[in-house]
């Protein structure tokens, strides 16, 4: 993992490093569009899965997958952050390494819905599939734990 040790001699880790307030304020940014993305995908996965029926799935889900992506690319922008901080002691980290699959997995499981013809289907107005609800539950319970493994990095 000696490689990525230049990550924390990068100016974006210095600053992070030296500054009294940067890193926390990088901290709660990345909390926040952890908020956002969590928020969005819990909101429309349940829907998917049948509460809040008045709320039409042809205006919300693109709504919130917008949503959803846009707390993703801030996650991400200052996870990467976060990370030049201590590369190698992350990249080491079993909880990291199980967050990271995590966000794989519940990648995944979103491409695969927003590519089925169940989606497609739902945002032209059709009734929810049996395939989308699994498809959903499955996704809260993925970002659920993603969020548990970046929570158990501190304590390992």
């Amino acid at each position: 993992m000696g490689w990525l040790e230049p990550l924390a001699a990068t100016p974006v880790a210095r600053f992070l490093i030296t500054s009294s307030t940067a890193y926390l304020l990088v901290n709660a940014a990345h909390i926040l569009s952890l908020g956002m993305l969590f928020g969005a995908i819990l909101a429309l996965d349940l829907r998917l899965l049948g509460m809040a029926r008045p709320i039409p799935l042809p205006v919300i889900a693109p709504y919130l997958s917008r949503l959803a992506g846009i707390g993703l690319s801030l996650a991400i922008i200052t996870g990467l952050c976060l990370f030049s901080v201590r590369p190698t002691e992350y990249a080491t980290n079993p909880a990291f390494l199980w967050k990271l699959g995590l966000i794989a997995l519940g990648l995944a499981n979103a491409v695969a819905v927003h590519r089925s013809a169940g989606w497609k289907a739902v945002l032209a107005g059709a009734s929810t599939t049996s395939g989308l609800r699994i498809s959903a539950a499955l996704s809260i319970v993925i970002w659920i734990a993603a969020v548990v493994a970046g929570r158990w990095i501190g304590f390992i």
